[in-house]
């Protein structure tokens, strides 16, 4: 049987890492494309020269040309800027959205069939502009952010109370940003509810270190930004849709009404499938959280309205 096909866009250090640990757990075969001439093709090359240590089957081929693409069952964006000194979070997502289109309408023409997973950032705002572009379902479009943030909650909490990372659920929602929400009492250890396990003090200690999960990469790299986690969460996502497997997965979603929200991506748990987002999962809020998720949800909203997607 052949392998499933995943375009990742990108070669930087998340598309580079992602396509790599796609291949090497035996997931698809995979096309990293990059504009940079030699970069993908060098990587991938790279990559297959590890076959034999691994022994792994799929391939990975380097490429600038969408023509290699076409096929594709799963195209993953992670082409974009990283903000740099001087530069606003209006630069950034006018830039981004400029790379972003381009990426839709190549990758699009190429795999009509295609999902699209957007990494670009500002995550929720790219993926709302990637299923515009796209003009496909709400469902073939969506965006990780939420598998990323609740990977970093449940990090917190492990290291917090010194439990195995098997034992710990965590959810988080919202925005990929500032204005993320995590969810302390829908987050489990050992089945207990995360507020029942840790004072309130501490709680609230590790929602602000979740929510300061990438700034505290940063701020040990120097230069760069966090790679390894964000790969493994785009995997962990094709994965369940790969694999049909209907996993409730915190994934930045098109809502219509759900948590009295609409016309805006934002993450919360959803089940994943070969169709794409299969379904919302509606947690049972309460009034606070509904307010954090609200309030989150407006500002991507803003941002949407400051692209001038709407209308």
């Amino acid at each position: 049987m052949p392998y499933p096909k995943v375009t990742v866009v990108g070669a930087g250090q998340v598309g580079a890492t992602a396509a790599f640990l796609l291949v090497s757990k035996g997931l698809a075969d995979v096309v990293l494309l990059d504009v940079a001439e030699g970069l993908p093709q060098g990587k991938s090359l790279d990559m297959m020269h590890s076959r034999s240590v691994e022994l792994f089957s799929p391939t990975v081929v380097g490429t600038n040309d969408y023509a290699d693409t076409q096929g594709s069952d799963i195209v993953v964006v992670t082409a974009g800027l990283p903000r740099k000194p001087g530069m606003s979070r209006d630069d950034l997502l006018a830039a981004n959205a400029g790379i972003v289109r381009s990426v839709v309408a190549g990758a699009v023409a190429a795999s009509p069939g295609a999902l699209i997973l957007c990494v670009t950032n500002p995550l929720d705002v790219m993926t709302y502009l990637a299923w515009k572009e796209s003009g496909l379902p709400t469902q073939r479009v969506f965006g990780m952010g939420g598998v990323l943030d609740s990977a970093r909650f449940a990090y917190a909490i492990a290291e917090e109370t010194n439990k195995p990372m098997g034992s710990i659920q965590a959810v988080v929602c919202g925005a990929h940003g500032d204005a993320m929400v995590p969810m302390p009492r829908h987050s489990t250890v050992e089945g207990k509810s995360l507020v029942d396990v840790v004072d309130q003090s501490r709680v609230e200690a590790l929602c602000e270190r979740t929510i300061r999960g990438g700034a505290e990469v940063v701020a040990l790299l120097k230069t760069g930004s966090a790679y390894y986690a964000p790969a493994a969460s785009v995997v962990r996502m094709v994965q369940a849709v790969l694999g049909d497997t209907k996993e409730s997965l915190s994934s930045c979603v098109y809502l219509s009404g759900e948590y009295g929200i609409r016309d805006v991506y934002v993450s919360v748990p959803a089940q994943l499938g070969r169709e794409g987002v299969v379904s919302v999962t509606e947690m049972d809020l309460n009034a606070e959280e509904i307010d954090a998720l609200r309030e989150s949800a407006a500002t991507i909203a803003a941002s949407i309205e400051a692209l001038g997607l709407r209308g």
